[in-house]
């Protein structure tokens, strides 16, 4: 019986030395930490990828801007100008023509026959003889007009002559227009005694020359 009680008493010596260790054990190598929370290892376990955003992207209907200043204007062209009327040189070529324009049936005129050479004023005595013998007309009364109706203030609107000089030979083209019809005539002109003489009208728009007229 006191064997048993001594042997009890030697083990409850032995187990306080081992929770005295324990606690020894503790004190120096500190206190364990403390164990993770389950929501630490939940998040460090899921490593699903981020959620995508698969909607649409957001779309702007607000109607565009209008610009409302006037639009850049540019400035009219102008059409142009005829070019301006040379002044006629006493005695020249053009000089010569330009009364048949302010006085139209001129050459018609026998007071005329003084401006004319040959062959043109061959055909034109030829045709004063024909009137005075009553046997009626041989030339348009106005053949300076290439033969058109007559319309002064279109004419002379419209009028525009070209001069040409080649030693004692000259040329005037003479152009204008009457009811939108342009024409074209050309004097011949010959110098003759110091003074230039018409010889011969041509129409370049009717294809006709006073040369080639038979007033017989």
């Amino acid at each position: 019986m006191l064997r048993r009680l001594v042997l009890a008493l030697s083990s409850l010596s032995m187990l306080a030395a081992g929770l005295n260790g324990a606690a020894c054990a503790q004190g120096l190598f500190g206190a364990p930490p403390p164990s993770a929370s389950s929501g630490d290892n939940a998040s460090s376990d899921n490593k699903s990828p981020p959620a995508v955003d698969k909607s649409p992207p957001a779309v702007d209907k607000s109607p565009p801007a209008v610009d409302k200043s006037p639009p850049a204007t540019t400035p009219e062209s102008k059409p142009a100008e005829p070019a301006p009327v040379s002044p006629v040189l006493p005695g020249s070529p053009t000089a010569v023509v330009k009364p048949f324009y302010e006085h139209l049936g001129l050459e018609l005129d026998p007071a005329q026959r003084k401006n004319f050479v040959d062959p043109a004023k061959t055909v034109l005595d030829k045709s004063d003889a024909l009137r005075a013998s009553g046997q009626g007309e041989c030339l348009d009364p106005n053949m300076a007009l290439d033969n058109s109706d007559y319309d002064k203030l279109a004419i002379d609107k419209s009028l525009r002559t070209i001069e040409a000089v080649n030693g004692d030979q000259a040329k005037v083209v003479v152009a204008f227009v009457v009811e939108g019809h342009q024409h074209r005539l050309e004097w011949k002109l010959k110098k003759v005694g110091g003074g230039w003489k018409v010889s011969d009208l041509l129409s370049v728009t009717g294809e006709w020359a006073l040369s080639q007229y038979q007033c017989e």
